[in-house]
This record gives C-alpha cells, structure tokens and sequence, in this order.
C-alpha cells in the first residue's frame, strides 16, 4: 500500500459515535450493532474466535448465532463477563496488556479488537501478539485524524470533545491516539498484511475506494482492519 490507502467498502459499515453503545443499530442483524456487522461478514463460518474486550459479549453472541463459530472473549469489567456468562458464552476475565503472551500461536482462526487498542497501554505489543495468537486479526478504532478532532485543535486550542472523543481529557480512557494513517504505519513496521480496509465517516457510511489516503485520514471517523501475519 503505497502512495495512497485503497479501503474498501461494504454495506452496513460504521463509525464511532458519542459511546460505544450509542454506535447504530441495524434490523438486517436483529438490533445488532452496524460496526458487529461489518466483522460478522468477515469471520469464516465455524471460525475458532477470540474477542478481546468483549464488553457483554453482543459481537461473540452474533458470531455464534449467524456464524456457528467456537468463540472465547477476555473481558477487563466484572460486570461485561458477567453479562456475558448469562448469554451462555465462554468468556473469562483479563487484560489485554498483560495477558495475550500466555496464550500459544495460531491458537485462534480470527482475533478481533474493537475500537480498544487506543485505549491499551502497549499498542504495538498488543498487535504483535494478536498476530502470534490468531491466523488473522480484526481490529477497529476510531480515526484522531478526523477533522472534527483537528479543529478543535486548532481553532479552540483544546483537547477535543467530540462524537469521536466523548470525555475530557482527565477521564477519556484512550492513552494512545492514533489516525488511519499512523495506523497503516504501525502494521508496516512489525510487518504486518493488510487483506482488507475499511474507512466508515461520521454518518457511519463506507467512503468511496478510489479517493486517495489523506481524504480517509481526514474525513473517516473509523477504520476497521482486516490484518494477516506475513510468512517468514
């Protein structure tokens, strides 16, 4: 992927709004959330997933209803696996900063990560061992480069509070802000195989493929990647 990101779309993508569960919702998934539909129809069907900061499990609920897949989830909140364990699902409680290096390589078929690696202390050690861990890895997060975030910046001079970045700056809990494009560079250097990109706008929207990076970078307000560990 050189001198511009090709992202492509498809039906029913989304974008980050003021929280997590205020993210859309869509009949074609029975309520579910539009972005948990944009990894449902990139999972493989009886697919071994494990979702990291699962939250109540909603995303791993749909995969095994819609995908028959063997799914676990790791879950920080006593609250989320508990949430979780009543929807009958696998989940146990943990951390993604201290706890992937304990599980072997190529343990799952597909990892997914959504919109949480902002928040992990280590994002690129996070990555790596989502990498080891699973034959392919789906990560969404929402896009700091979005032009919301940047005018508040530079016209106001203040941390951003935005549909994208809903807390202030003493409570938000993303530690590493990153853009598409910081994102696209990450996987460059630990060298990692983009298969698939998606950049969703504000209106939660797949924008068009044949515009050239910095237009994503600008004006999508998430990304959601498909990634692959290159062969040695």
């Amino acid at each position: 992927m050189s001198g511009s990101m090709l992202f492509k779309g498809s039906p029913g993508n989304t974008a980050p709004w003021q929280t997590t569960d205020a993210l859309p919702r869509t009949p074609e998934g029975n309520g579910a959330r539009v972005d948990h539909i944009v990894v449902l129809g990139l999972v493989p069907p009886s697919a071994r997933v494990l979702d990291i900061g699962c939250g109540d499990g909603s995303l791993l609920a749909l995969l095994r209803d819609r995908r028959s897949i063997d799914g676990r989830g790791i879950e920080l909140s006593r609250d989320g696996v508990n949430a979780c364990l009543a929807r009958g699902l696998s989940v146990i409680q943990g951390d993604a900063d201290t706890d992937l290096e304990n599980y072997p390589d190529d343990a799952f078929d597909v990892v997914v990560l959504s919109q949480t690696i902002q928040a992990t202390r280590n994002p690129r050690i996070v990555l790596e061992h989502l990498l080891r861990i699973g034959r392919q890895v789906i990560i969404s997060f929402p896009n700091f480069g979005h032009w919301r975030v940047r005018s508040e910046l530079a016209l106001r001079g203040r941390m951003p509070v935005t549909e994208i970045m809903p807390d202030a700056w003493w409570e938000t809990p993303n530690i590493h802000h990153c853009t598409i494009r910081d994102f696209v560079g990450l996987c460059r250097l630990i060298g990692a195989r983009i298969e698939h990109a998606t950049a969703l706008d504000a209106s939660g929207r797949p924008m068009r493929f044949s515009m050239p990076w910095w237009v994503w970078n600008l004006f999508g307000a998430q990304g959601v990647f498909l990634l692959r560990r290159r062969a040695d």
